[in-house]
């Protein structure tokens, strides 16, 4: 470990917004802490969930994550552990670089083991009813950017078509209103491959965006 900088801490401020994604993506029963690497304080620097250890900001960094930072790997293979309670853990550590490849901090997920099976699945499956009822638009993985915009293009459409509550008249530029605010038409030749998918004129997507974007900046 060494003094870290100021650099090396605006790189970890970074990270603490990734502590709270992870720990709302498997909830309650699963404590994510980032630890500053500092020779002068190592310590935890942000947590979540952490009545699983019962450890707050300021804790100190744990002997077994010094082990892991000297075994030279930086996503650690998971391990097992226990807490002072006798919660069983399964564990992973990731070590944090600066630009220089120095170690300056270490971001630890530990996942209680001894949660009741029930309470995980309600925590990994959140109000998953209500959102299927609502119609939620599918997420694109896709391997490209066309094949993104593609996938887009006919979710955007097909909701927009299965709308009663639009006019007929309207629906095309509600569509190209709603892609312009998923970004697509940032991208490159998004227009041409939204009006080929539209069955529309490429002046009248480019029309469209002119009085989107002119009514934005009235606003």
């Amino acid at each position: 470990m060494q003094e870290l900088t100021e650099s090396d801490y605006d790189i970890l401020h970074a990270m603490e917004n990734i502590v709270d994604g992870i720990a709302a993506m498997w909830g309650e029963h699963t404590e994510v802490a980032l630890h500053c690497l500092d020779n002068n304080n190592p310590s935890i620097m942000k947590i979540a969930n952490g009545h699983i250890t019962g450890r707050e900001v300021g804790a100190p960094i744990t002997n077994f994550a010094l082990v892991k930072l000297n075994e030279g790997k930086d996503v650690s293979d998971s391990y097992i552990t226990k807490c002072p309670d006798g919660k069983t853990l399964r564990s992973i550590s990731t070590i944090i670089r600066n630009k220089n490849n120095k170690a300056i901090g270490m971001l630890c997920v530990n996942s209680n083991l001894d949660a009741p099976f029930q309470s995980m699945m309600q925590n990994l499956l959140p109000n998953i009813h209500s959102h299927f009822d609502h119609g939620v638009t599918a997420e694109t993985f896709a391997r490209n950017n066309d094949e993104m915009m593609h996938s887009s293009i006919e979710n955007v459409r097909e909701q927009v078509t299965n709308n009663s509550n639009i006019p007929l008249s309207k629906k095309s530029r509600e569509i190209v209103t709603r892609l312009n605010d998923l970004g697509i038409f940032d991208l490159k030749d998004s227009a041409q491959i939204a009006a080929k998918g539209l069955d529309i004129s490429i002046h009248t997507i480019y029309r469209y965006l002119r009085e989107i974007r002119a009514h934005a900046e009235a606003v």
